[in-house]
This record gives C-alpha cells, sequence and structure tokens, in this order.
C-alpha cells in the first residue's frame, strides 16, 4: 500500500482530481490517499493557502498529486507551487511533451523532455521595491545560482536521460549575456557532461533554442535549464503537442515528489465536469513510476493513448461538439485498461 497526499486543488481541480484517482485505482494499484487542502480552496476553509496540516501530510508522506492551483497575479499570496518546491527542495521539475495520435497539434512525433532547476534562479524570491517620497520607483529581483544547485539539476538530467535511454542532453543558457549566472550554469554543464560520454550534449543560447523548438522539435532529446528559462520554455514545448491539457510535470527531490498537470485552474469551467483530464492522469502516470509500478504506468499510459485516439470519448477541447464529460472520458479510459 502506497501513502501519498492528494491535493485536488483549485478551480477544475477537484473534476480532473476526481478522474485520475479513479483511473489510478482501475490499474489495480493500492494507494491510501491523503486529501488535503492548498490554495483558494484552503483560504476560503482555513484561511491561509498552505494550511499546517496539508505540510504535516507531506512531511509523512513525502509524495504528493496535485491539481492545479490559483496564484494571484501582482497582489496576494506568493506562489504555493513555489512555496512547496522551496519546502521541500523539490529542486528538479521535469516535463515531458509527447505526441499523442488523435490531437490537433502543430508538429507530430515529439517527444522531448524539459529539465528544469526549481528552487533557485528568478524565482528565489529574492527582490523589493526601492521607493523615494513615499513612492515605488524601482523594483529589484536577484538571480540566485549556486554551484551545487547547477551540478545537482545538471547531473539529474544526464541521469534522466541515461536511465531512461535517451540519446542527447541540450544544455539551455544564456551565457552570451548573463555572464555570471548563466556563465555559471554553462561551465558546470560542461563539468557535468564529461561524466557522461555515452551521452550526446549540445549547447544552446535559450533564444535561439526557442526557435529551434517551433521549427524542428524533433532534433531535442532532453534539455536542461535555469528556473525562469525552463518556465517558459516547458509551456511553449507544451504547444508543440496540443497544449497544457496534455502535459504533465514532477518536482523531484531527494527525499520527496509531487506530481501535477501544469495547466491552470481554469475557474471558468469550474463545477461543468468538462475539463480535460489528460493532464492530470500523466501526472499520476509520473507518480507509478516513480513509485516503481512501472508496469500500471504504461498500461495506464497506453489507455489514455488509446482513447484520445478513437476519438469517441474525449472532452470538447480534443473533439469541438463532444459531449463527454470530464468523468466519461475518465471512465472510458479506465474500462480501456481491461484489455491492455
Amino acid at each position: 500500500m502506497h501513502h501519498v497526499t492528494l491535493i485536488p486543488g483549485d478551480g477544475i481541480g477537484p473534476e480532473i482530481t476526481q478522474a485520475a484517482v479513479r483511473v489510478i485505482e482501475a490499474s489495480g494499484v493500492a494507494i491510501a490517499w491523503d486529501r488535503q487542502l492548498a490554495g483558494m480552496a484552503a483560504v476560503e476553509a482555513d484561511g491561509t493557502p498552505l494550511p499546517e496540516s496539508t505540510l504535516a501530510s507531506l512531511r509523512r508522506t513525502r509524495l504528493a498529486l496535485k491539481g492545479p492551483l490559483t496564484t494571484p497575479v501582482g497582489g496576494g499570496y506568493r506562489s504555493v507551487n513555489v512555496a512547496l518546491r522551496q519546502e521541500f527542495d523539490l529542486f528538479a521539475n521535469v516535463r515531458p511533451a509527447c505526441s499523442l495520435a488523435g490531437t490537433q497539434s502543430p508538429f507530430q512525433n515529439v517527444d522531448l523532455v524539459i529539465v528544469r532547476e526549481n528552487t533557485e534562479g528568478l524565482y528565489a524570491g529574492v527582490e523589493h521595491f526601492i521607493k523615494a517620497q513615499g513612492q515605488t520607483i524601482a523594483a529589484e529581483s536577484t538571480a540566485i545560482v549556486t554551484r551545487a544547485g547547477c551540478e545537482r539539476i545538471i547531473d539529474y538530467a544526464f541521469r534522466y536521460a541515461e536511465q531512461n535511454r535517451r540519446r542527447k542532453v541540450t544544455i539551455v543558457h544564456k551565457a552570451n549575456i548573463l555572464k555570471c549566472t548563466s556563465g555559471l550554469f554553462l561551465e558546470i554543464g560542461r563539468e557535468v557532461a564529461q561524466r557522461y560520454p555515452h551521452i550526446q550534449c549540445e549547447e544552446r543560447i535559450v533564444d535561439a533554442c526557442a526557435m529551434q523548438l517551433v521549427m524542428n522539435p524533433q532534433q531535442f532529446d532532453v534539455l536542461v535549464t535555469t528556473n525562469l528559462f525552463g518556465d517558459i520554455l516547458s509551456d511553449l514545448a507544451a504547444g508543440l503537442v496540443g497544449g497544457l491539457g496534455l502535459t504533465a510535470g514532477a518536482n523531484i527531490g531527494q527525499e520527496a515528489a509531487i506530481f501535477e498537470p501544469v495547466h491552470g485552474s481554469a475557474p471558468d469551467l469550474a463545477g461543468q465536469n468538462r475539463a480535460n483530464p489528460t493532464a492530470m492522469i500523466l501526472a499520476g502516470v509520473m507518480l507509478l513510476d516513480y513509485l516503481g509500478e512501472t508496469q500500471a504506468a504504461r498500461r495506464i499510459e497506453q489507455a489514455v493513448r488509446a482513447v484520445i485516439e478513437e476519438g469517441a470519448w474525449v472532452t470538447p477541447d480534443l473533439k469541438p461538439g463532444s459531449t463527454c464529460t470530464t468523468l466519461q472520458m475518465a471512465e472510458a479510459i479506465a474500462a480501456k485498461l481491461t484489455s491492455l
């Protein structure tokens, strides 16, 4: 029996979480879910976006399947996602982008993974306003890039490539301009690459990499980069394969991990039971892989692919005019598992 914290999240989160749990349970893997709140749902219930009870559950299980959380733009509380990554030192953000037959996407045969440093850089939260005569005249943010942080994320990317039989790692940087922060990342990347002579290594400046991703994404395999660049490029990569509704992500540390869809909470769709559950289900697949339940993970992955390719039971975003609900799509995937 595996013990996992379950955070349904905000907006469409509870609906797609219910769908994912249904599919995971249909796979036969035994999981004891500890349901907890975070984000706006927690603010409404407990007055705080990250209750101590949620943190206590995560400290106990060291694992979570988490739905999307609402983070206010501008003012309001700071991102719960960032807080969780820093609290549990979830230094590696892993975002696969893989083509699915039956989807409307600009490209086919895309199969790449973006590994993003998850706790440092401009997202470290070291920022402040500069005021004069009662007015804000400037704002400063400091990018924190450490040798240890660079080494562990780049080594993680090479080990990921090695363990998953990937052929190449691309180090993405901006060392031509950001000579200290990005320069250190690139320098350490070159050092780490020497430990893995059997894996091809290349370097790309981030803006050129973005251009190449939308011209010829098939040339990429595993990309590793800093926090801000990875945040941007991973969403770009999702667009190559049909959008954020089809992509999941993992936040991995030495002793804990959180798995999640990478899209937002879509409050305009909340309660309508028509949100696409694919990303949340694929987050569950990544969770099962982490738990060593690889056979169940592959079966769910195959079932998702089959249902989307057949197109009979998919939500309206995948098939315009469809009346299929979130839970009906999940039931179709669960039923498909029985034949795999």
